[in-house]
């Protein structure tokens, strides 16, 4: 008997090709369409409506069946609110990693487990194995869309019940069997934004749930107030854009960027230059941490890392300091390493795990 793969469908082209490549492999493949956050559009209208449609011809041309499942009130509780709180101490957490761990790796696990599958498949670009039983996580082969970073909090025991099988291709590759075959979201852009929420103006999408609290902008250096920030929320480290200061107006000429945050007083502080020494660090402090082979979290080791999804590698020594506990020093001073982010560590091609960012150390 073939084995059960409960694929989880998206309305995007990565997981309609992992669909079809599964039952191309001889798998009872089942579609589920996630229902994870509900809202209407400014026209009344289900802002995921659009994506099921494709889902289901996707899943019509296959021949598979397919359902939809809501994990809404998973995906507030689990996910949403520890954004928020986030938000609310002045970080700049990363809900995709979260919801990953939460919603795609336990409550969708869970419910594919309670309806006879044997294994859950998506469409993220990673690869995986098991060596002497360990299950690891491995680089997309496409290093432009590899998403590992995002997948480093998912627990060995879900990574080894799990699929990824446009793991080994390039998005070329997706696209062009997804037109092959026929399937509607062949050309469909790739989706960006916060996991499930996508993509909209997100301060005023933030300023729906936490009450923005407007203050002064300072130099860093001289502390002359050059302007007024909208609320600490809605900045990050290392940010130029959105300002509203400009480098003709004040100062020097050159451009602002966001160098640090004053919580209790409600100041953002700001600087000129993009090479502003006070944007580099040295190094991190780093919590909540996730290692697929837990002896690799006990020892002192060096390794690459990234700090943000869009980085290339970086080398670092890493350093046990507490039960839930690392200090990560950087060969080169890093820019803008963010507070709330995640620091995601390698071994060549192999994911070792990572951390939330604490603390960014001089």
């Amino acid at each position: 008997m073939a084995q059960r793969v409960v694929v989880g469908l998206s309305g995007g082209v990565d997981s309609s090709v992992a669909a079809l490549l599964l039952k191309r492999q001889g798998y009872e493949v089942i579609g589920v369409f996630m229902k994870n956050w509900e809202e209407k559009d400014e026209e009344g209208a289900c802002t995921s409506d659009a994506d099921f449609a494709d889902v289901r011809r996707v899943c019509e041309v296959i021949d598979i069946p397919y359902y939809t499942v809501d994990f809404a009130r998973e995906y507030w509780d689990r996910v949403f609110t520890h954004f928020l709180e986030e938000y609310k101490r002045g970080r700049t957490p990363n809900p995709d990693i979260l919801c990953n761990r939460e919603i795609k790796f336990k409550a969708f696990l869970e419910f594919a487990l309670s309806i006879g599958a044997d294994k859950i498949a998506t469409g993220h670009f990673v690869r995986s194995d098991a060596p002497q039983g360990k299950p690891r996580l491995l680089r997309g082969v496409d290093p432009g869309k590899d998403q590992s970073y995002f997948l480093y909090e998912v627990p060995a025991a879900a990574l080894d019940r799990a699929l990824f099988p446009v793991g080994g291709m390039t998005k070329a590759q997706v696209r062009a069997l997804a037109a092959q075959e026929g399937l509607v979201t062949a050309g469909k852009r790739d989706s960006t934004g916060i996991c499930f929420i996508g993509e909209r103006n997100f301060r005023q999408f933030l300023s729906q749930y936490l009450p923005a609290q407007p203050g002064q902008m300072l130099d860093f250096h001289t502390g002359r107030v050059v302007g007024q920030h909208m609320g600490l929320m809605y900045y990050t480290l290392g940010q130029r854009r959105g300002l509203g200061i400009g480098g003709d107006a004040q100062g020097d000429g050159r451009r602002w960027f966001v160098i640090r945050k004053d919580l209790e007083s409600n100041i953002l502080y700001v600087a000129q230059g993009e090479d502003a020494p006070e944007l580099y660090s040295g190094g991190l402090i780093a919590h909540g941490l996730h290692f697929f082979d837990p002896d690799e979290a006990r020892k002192s080791f060096a390794c690459t890392a990234k700090f943000r999804y869009r980085q290339g590698d970086q080398g670092v020594r890493v350093t046990r300091t507490g039960p839930d506990e690392i200090r990560v020093e950087f060969e080169t001073r890093q820019r803008a390493v963010t507070p709330g982010q995640s620091v995601v560590l390698y071994d060549g091609e192999v994911c070792l795990g990572g951390g939330v960012i604490d603390q960014v150390l001089d």
